[in-house]
């Protein structure tokens, strides 16, 4: 990678060290204030020149922009779709708990690295331990909630109570 120098902010004249993805064309500091006044001022200078002072002006824009409107009717409204994928808790049985087929690398749980550092931590950094560990870790979490196999939702308990009170 190429050396980068230091240099003076256009805004604070401070000093600073240039990103390094765009060391060449940076020319003030990351701080929220300069760059907001730097963007200010190159697009003040930017509409200075003759051939900017009309570009977004004029009868053609104006259609332009209607025509777009009309062919995107709602654009504003649509709702963005979460890249993370939906990780919904399932029981599992404790009577058979054994590591699932999947790789480790494949289930959502599995995925956290603080999950996985904490698991390696106290029980071992071997994939295999780490996907039993969590299994059961998973079954135990499950019956705390109250979701687990053989844990009785709070309906199942009353109209087991009501049964045996009328039976």
């Amino acid at each position: 990678m190429k050396k980068r120098g230091v240099r003076k902010c256009k805004h604070c004249k401070q000093l600073f060290l240039p990103d390094y993805r765009n060391y060449k064309t940076q020319k003030c500091c990351s701080n929220p204030a300069c760059r907001h006044a730097y963007r200010i001022e190159i697009q003040r200078l930017w509409r200075a020149k003759p051939e900017n002072r009309d570009y977004f002006r004029g009868t053609r824009n104006v259609e332009r922009v209607q025509d777009w409107r009309k062919a995107h009717p709602g654009y504003w409204r649509k709702g963005y779709v979460a890249l993370q994928d939906d990780c919904p808790s399932q029981p599992v049985d404790n009577d058979d708990v054994v590591a699932p087929a999947l790789p480790l690398q494949d289930d959502c749980l599995r995925s956290n690295p603080l999950i996985i550092g904490m698991i390696s931590h106290f029980w071992g950094a071997l994939q295999d331990d780490i996907a039993s560990v969590m299994v059961s870790l998973h079954a135990k979490g499950q019956m705390i909630l109250g979701k687990g196999p053989g844990v009785a939702t709070n309906m199942e308990a009353e109209y087991a109570g009501k049964a045996s009170v009328t039976g």
